[in-house]
Order: structure tokens, then C-alpha cells, then sequence
């Protein structure tokens, strides 16, 4: 791989997909922690978070397959303009892998570099970086404001 000038936040080595998949890998075990249900079964559609300390945090289930799972986590502000959501993170929960990636919007960009010194490649990871460190930085700031889904497995809506 091309040597890069992006530094890994946590060794200060160059970045390397081996630390994207160890975020990736941490942000899984906090969802863990924000939503115990996740290894059984997930909450009904919609569901709400409530702290003392901290806005109302919406959690929906997007997508559902066999080994994966799409969530949406967002603050819902409502104002005279309608409903504005912010941060408004997808996450797509790999649960035989145990990871959890932040994407962008509910499909991830095909990948289309050609080699590891493709400046699409490099762009990419970039865009992955910011995005999986901000769910990482947010997920420790809701655990810390006490938010939690039920454990307990709820009914599917009817």
C-alpha cells in the first residue's frame, strides 16, 4: 500500500484496514452495550431511548437479514420546517463477524478502485475513518448519558 500522511488515531502509525476493522469491531461492542437485545432479537421498527442528561435518541431497524442488520440512530428535532435529524447515522451490524460499519446512507458506494494505490481506494477509507470514529465518539457519549434499548426481545409490529 502507498504510503499515506493520515495517521491512525489510536497508535499514530499510518492508517491500515486492520485498524478500520478493530473500530469497526469496537463500535459492535458498544451497540452491544446500548442495545443488549442485538445478538436475539431486535426491537420492534422504532423504538426511543430516554436519559436525563441527553435528547431522545431514535433507533430504527432499517434492514433485517439472516447475518446482517441496518440501524438508523439519530436525534429527531422537529421545528416549523418539519423534522430534521441530526446526527443521522446508518449502521450496518455484521452479527456473525461482530462488527458494526457506519455507512454513509442505507447502501453503501460500490467499491471501484483498481489497486491498493488508487486514489478511490485511499478516498474511501478516508470517508470510512471519519464516519466509523464519529459513531465511536457518539456511542461513548450516549453510554455515558445512560442511554439503553430494552433488553428484553419486544413483539414485532402488527
Amino acid at each position: 500500500m502507498q504510503a499515506t500522511t493520515h495517521l491512525c488515531p489510536c497508535c499514530g502509525k499510518p492508517r491500515r484496514i486492520a485498524h478500520l476493522l478493530e473500530l469497526y469491531e469496537r463500535n459492535y461492542r458498544m451497540l452491544q452495550r446500548l442495545l443488549p437485545a442485538l445478538d436475539g432479537h431486535a426491537p420492534r421498527q422504532r423504538v426511543v431511548s430516554r436519559s436525563e442528561r441527553d435528547c431522545p435518541l431514535h433507533l430504527e431497524i432499517v434492514e433485517r437479514d439472516r447475518y446482517t442488520q441496518t440501524l438508523r440512530l439519530t436525534y429527531e428535532f422537529v421545528d416549523e420546517a418539519g423534522v430534521r435529524r441530526q446526527p443521522d447515522l446508518w449502521v450496518r451490524l455484521y452479527r456473525d463477524a461482530s462488527v458494526a460499519e457506519a455507512l454513509e446512507c442505507s447502501q453503501r458506494p460500490p467499491w471501484e478502485a483498481e489497486d491498493d494505490a488508487d486514489p478511490a481506494a485511499h478516498a474511501f477509507l478516508s470517508a470510512q475513518w471519519r464516519r466509523n470514529l464519529l459513531l465511536n465518539k457518539w456511542l461513548d457519549y450516549l453510554l455515558d448519558r445512560g442511554h439503553a434499548f430494552d433488553a428484553a426481545p419486544l413483539p414485532e409490529p402488527a
